[in-house]
């Protein structure tokens, strides 16, 4: 199985468990980006039937998207703890990350 297939399959796996919460860690690590966004439409589907996602991604892009909550951390220090809306404001934040990537 490929790893998109192998990702896709663990979630669905979850779903029949009807989960309260989700940890996830790099969701989409090298897979393609069709994937990616079934991925991201199944895990919005169990935050919306009411399962808090932890999810750990260094696609900042993604991540974004997802959250309502954000942890930015860097070098292993939390640099920001709040609302995403607020972070999507830091400049001083993501501006080195997006520069970088």
């Amino acid at each position: 199985m490929s790893g998109g297939d192998q990702q896709m399959l663990g979630l669905a796996r979850v779903m029949l468990t009807k989960p309260r919460l989700l940890l996830v860690d790099e969701l989409t690590l090298g897979l393609a980006p069709k994937i990616v966004e079934e991925l991201i439409a199944i895990i919005r589907r169990l935050n919306a039937g009411g399962a808090t996602v932890l999810l750990v991604e260094q696609s900042v892009n993604l991540a974004l998207t997802l959250a309502d909550h954000s942890f930015f951390l860097e070098r292993g220090e939390v640099r920001f703890d709040g609302p995403t809306a607020e972070l999507l404001a830091r400049d001083d934040l993501l501006r080195p990350v997006f520069l970088t990537t």
